[in-house]
């Protein structure tokens, strides 16, 4: 009978230290969790990344683009409005990067188109108003075929219609006459003014041109 009893005894007071054995175990566990979050916590720096879309390359107004007339234009067939294209014989860099290549196509329309008249020839201005890439992106433009007279092309004065012959006296003795040659009040009618196919010429850009799209070999 005292032996059945030792034996209750013990496997109660081996109970009570294997509860007391899980609970210290598990405070342990519970401490250790939360100082390696906090140790983590205090280590993790975060990171900010500033994210923003590409806003792309500025072409400054002013710049000049090497181009081939495509057609022929010409004020005898070629009214207001009348579509024009021309193509970049060269490629243009900025900062290392190609961003209008050869073979691009500019595209405008005749602009202030004027009929020859007595006295003046025809003339007319080319407005560019976008560029086709090679593989088909279109990007805006603001600008004109280049010419030295504000972007006109023809409108010069035409020849006198007739010349008139005027004596001219000099010399103090006797008399010593000539004749010189002045214009008539008159002038010729003008005539159309034409740039052929296959003409170079230059395109100035008279906005920025922001290019959004480039291409990659």
């Amino acid at each position: 009978m005292q032996d059945i009893i030792k034996t209750i005894d013990y496997l109660k007071k081996n109970d009570i230290i294997i509860r007391m054995r899980n609970i210290i175990l598990g405070f342990v566990i519970g401490l250790s969790v939360i100082f390696s979050s906090s140790a983590i916590a205090e280590d993790v720096v975060p990171v900010q990344i500033d994210i923003r879309e590409y806003d792309g390359i500025e072409v400054p107004a002013g710049t000049f683009i090497p181009v081939e007339n495509a057609q022929e234009i010409s004020t005898q067939y070629c009214p207001d409005g009348y579509k024009v294209q021309f193509i970049s014989t060269n490629d243009l860099y900025m900062h290392d990067t190609n961003i209008i290549p050869e073979s691009t196509v500019f595209i405008g329309y005749m602009d202030e188109v004027h009929d020859p008249v007595v006295g003046t020839n025809a003339s007319f201005k080319v407005k560019i108003t976008k560029m086709v890439l090679p593989d088909g992106f279109e990007i805006p433009v603001k600008g004109y075929l280049y010419s030295s007279n504000n972007n006109q092309f023809g409108g010069e004065l035409t020849q006198p219609a007739e010349w008139i012959k005027m004596p001219h006296y000099q010399g103090n003795i006797g008399i010593n006459t000539t004749l010189q040659i002045r214009p008539g009040r008159t002038r010729k009618k003008g005539t159309h003014t034409v740039i052929r196919a296959g003409e170079d010429g230059l395109i100035i850009l008279t906005d920025p041109l922001t290019v959004t799209h480039t291409l990659t070999n």
